[in-house]
Order: structure tokens, then sequence, then C-alpha cells
């Protein structure tokens, strides 16, 4: 039991990151469908970095400013531009898809080599812990870096003046506007930060669950980060526990592989599919999203 929850922590991290960043992005108005293909630049990004310079550390920053400049990408044409965030969204993963499956047969001809991984660390006695030590105290930096933003995302949006106004923005903003809130920059940092996010969520998979870089790695992960942020209902505590659910979902599919179950193995690999539909019949209807959610804002000339 402990190795599952160590396991399900594990792989909830990506989840968390990519819909921490995702839930402040909805939170101001944006629906960014991009996640995925964001966090596959950063994936590819952080990996070739880490290779290159042999630090996964410069592997995790380089990652971070992939995902930011694809979310500089989408903001522009959504936020900017007003274009259609969903036709946006779809136009980013499709690009990443195919850039960074050309850059990685571009780059090793085939050949993948294997690079530098972000091992786990372990807290001084709080590791040492029956059931739960391992499982939140001897964890990646991603899992340690992804329960901070949680809590630092948590308190910004409801004790801060600029977490009032992104949820403004969210829920009202021509109202924002009126009070004097400058509506597309607030979208255009919040995409920024998801971006950052989804990039490092990207870097969780290449750096620490895998040590290698593979074509459309992320295997729909940024599509069930969104389904973690209705799930969790746009609140941070909510998106912490819906991701600990997916990723308890993902473990226990690998669990069940590894005790030779007689299942075809095909049906191992959608169960977190099979939950994500299961989750968002359960949740339509049952959640409010922020009323401005996909709306572009287009200012009024005065």
């Amino acid at each position: 039991m402990e190795a599952l929850l160590e396991a399900a922590v594990r792989l909830a991290a990506p989840l968390l990151l990519a819909a921490l960043g995702e839930l402040v992005v909805e939170r101001a108005g944006v629906i960014n469908i991009g996640v995925e293909g964001m966090m596959l630049t950063g994936a590819f990004a952080g990996f070739v970095t880490a290779v290159a310079t042999g630090s996964p550390a410069a592997g995790t920053l380089a990652a971070a400013l992939a995902g930011c400049a694809a979310g500089g990408l989408f903001a522009g044409f959504a936020v900017v531009r007003k274009t259609d965030q969903i036709v946006v969204g779809m136009a980013v993963n499709l690009l990443a898809l195919g850039a960074t499956g050309l850059g990685s047969r571009a780059l090793y001809a085939g050949a993948v080599p294997t690079g530098p991984t972000l091992p786990p660390i372990a807290l001084p006695f709080a590791s040492e812990l029956p059931f739960v030590g391992a499982a939140l105290f001897r964890q990646t930096p991603f899992v340690y870096g992804a329960l901070f933003a949680s809590a630092v995302i948590a308190f910004g949006l409801a004790r801060t003046r600029s977490g009032l106004r992104l949820r403004a923005v969210g829920e009202a903003a021509r109202a924002a506007d009126a009070e004097g809130v400058r509506v597309d920059r607030v979208r255009f940092v919040a995409v920024l930060f998801g971006a950052t996010l989804a990039g490092l969520a990207g870097a969780a998979l290449s750096l620490a669950q895998s040590d290698t870089f593979t074509e459309g790695m992320t295997s729909g992960r940024g599509f069930i980060a969104l389904a973690v942020v209705i799930f969790g209902r746009w609140s941070p505590a909510g998106v912490v526990l819906a991701a600990l659910f997916f990723g308890a979902a993902n473990a226990l599919q690998f669990r069940l592989q590894a005790q030779g179950v007689a299942v075809p193995y095909p049906v191992f690999l959608m169960l977190p599919y099979a939950v994500t539909i299961a989750v968002l019949s359960f949740a339509a209807g049952r959640v409010r999203a922020p009323a401005g959610l996909g709306q572009a804002y287009q200012r009024e000339k005065r």
C-alpha cells in the first residue's frame, strides 16, 4: 500500500503542475487546451538541454522557458489578437507534436540517448514516518515544487490584490475593466504563468519519471490536466485532490500489470483515460466554471 501511495504522488506531480497553471489561466477567463503541447515542448527542451549540459537543473530551467515561449505564442493570438482560444490551443498542440518529433529525429537520428535525471530527495526525519514518509517526503523536486506551488497559488488567489484582479477578470471582465484593471495584461501574464508550469510538468516526465524523450511522450496528460481543473472545481485544494486521484488511477494500472492480472494490456493503458471520461461525465452540470471562461474581451471605444 505504501508503494502504491508513493507511486500515486509521484505520477500526480506532472498533472498537478500542469493543472495548477491551467487553474490560474482559467480563473482569468482563458481556456488553454494547448497545455498538452506546452508540456511536450517542456519535456523536449528540458531533455535536450540536460543531455547537452549534463545538468538536469539546466534542463528544468530550459523546460520552463520553453513552456513560457509556447504560452507567449498562444497568448499572442488568443489574448492579443482575439483568435478563437480552442483553435489556437489545438494549433499549439499540433505544432509542438510536429516540432518536437522533427527535432528529436534531427538531433539524435532515431537513437535517443539517456539523460541525467533529478533523483528523489529524502527529507530528514519526515521521510522515516510510517506509511506517509516515503510517499510525501522521499520524492523528486517536482513533487515538492508542485505542492509548494499549490499553497502559493491558493494564498495568491484568495488573499492578494493580484489574485482578486485575476478572479475579477475571469468572472466579469467588463466590470474589472471599468475599475481600471488591464484585462488583456492580466490574461497575458496568467497564460505565461500557466505555460511555465506546463513546461515544468513536461520536465517532470523527461527528467524525473524517465531518462529519455520519446515522441508524444505526454500521451494526453495535458488533456487530463484540463479534467483535473474541472473535477477540482477551479480551486487549488480541489485540484490537488483531483490530481492525486488521477495519479492513483495511473499507479493502479501499473500495479495491476506488475501483478500479472489476466486483462489485455490495452485495457490497462485505457484506464486513466476512461477515468477522465467518467469524471467529466460526473462533473457535467455539477460545477460552475468562471463566468467569462473562453470569452475574448474586446474593450469598448471611449
